[in-house]
């Protein structure tokens, strides 16, 4: 009976295990190196993300370390995040994948750190199917920096999303049209313990394990920085 019972507890607390998300190491570290780019480019007021758009973005992705190569014809593939603004908070991330055609002339190899601003929610909605590709099926754009291209953000750029890149230390706009942005059911269903959907989690509807609430905190510091008077 006793050996009965210890079987039993061996058994559920195998199964509770088994439940519980399988959060790896490289989830964490995809996390915590999205967010260290997002710091640097922040706080460098004359090539920040400004303020304005911030503010008003439907939501943020940041591929760390996008990996550029190729003699001529050039490739690109790189992995990272996405998350949705959701009026007042921010939705859990999203893992995606970002790869596609040349960037034009090149020879070697070089890391850049990529980041999108979602400006119109036809933008999101695009990437809720699963992917899309940047330029075709949304119009995007290098990204205006610095304080003072508050003003043109919303009068004179009409891109649906803006781009912005860090090589070497520098960030700056980059031309990104015809990459393929794209969901990585994988590491979803790996960070989450269960398969998800993007969509169920843009929306709000599926709550981020521990490991996801330093980069949501950071997006709602720089989303809800005050207006300058």
């Amino acid at each position: 009976m006793k050996k009965n019972a210890i079987s039993g507890i061996a058994l559920l607390m195998a199964a509770f295990f088994a439940t519980q998300p399988d959060l790896s190491l490289a989830d964490a570290s995809k996390l915590n190196d999205a967010g260290a780019v997002l710091r640097e480019i922040q706080a460098i007021p004359e090539t920040e993300i400004p303020p304005e758009l911030f503010r008003n973005t439907q939501g943020i992705a940041i591929i760390p370390g996008l990996i550029k190569a190729g003699f001529i014809v050039g490739a690109r593939y790189g992995t990272g995040v996405l998350a949705a603004n959701l009026g007042g908070r921010w939705s859990a991330p999203v893992f995606i994948t970002m790869g596609g055609g040349s960037f034009g002339f090149q020879i070697g190899a070089e890391s850049t750190d990529i980041v999108l601003v979602f400006k119109t929610a036809r933008s999101m909605q695009a990437f809720r199917s699963g992917k899309f590709t940047l330029g075709g099926d949304v119009a995007v754009a290098a990204g205006p920096v610095g304080r003072h291209a508050e003003a043109a953000t919303d009068i004179e750029l009409q891109a649906e999303i803006y781009a912005y890149s860090r090589s070497r230390g520098l960030f700056g706009g980059v031309a990104i049209e015809g990459a393929v942005l794209a969901v990585d059911d994988a590491e979803n269903a790996a960070f989450y313990g269960k398969a998800v959907s993007a969509d169920e989690i843009l929306a709000g509807r599926i709550k981020g394990p521990e490991e996801a609430a330093s980069f949501s905190g950071l997006l709602q510091q720089y989303s809800t920085v005050p207006k300058r008077k």
